[in-house]
């Protein structure tokens, strides 16, 4: 069986964690947090440009699932 892909990025407060199989590519992350997802760039999230808060509020919003995150030191 494969290993499903999974990849995380991390601030002092929060580490998203995204499962690119399960995307839809809604496109809610880019258009909840332009500042933080670039997909035309590399890396394309740059989790430093939002504060936890911010995270948790967007990845509410993924209709995929593909988004959770874990609170920095749990």
């Amino acid at each position: 069986m494969e290993k499903k892909k999974v990849v995380k990025y991390s601030n002092s407060e929060v580490t998203v964690i995204w499962q690119p199989h399960l995307c839809i590519h809604a496109g809610n992350c880019v258009k909840n947090l332009p500042n933080v997802y670039k997909p035309k760039e590399k890396p394309w999230v740059n989790p430093e440009n939002a504060t936890g808060d911010e995270f948790i509020a967007q990845i509410k919003t993924c209709p995929s699932g593909a988004l959770s995150y874990k609170m920095a030191g749990k």
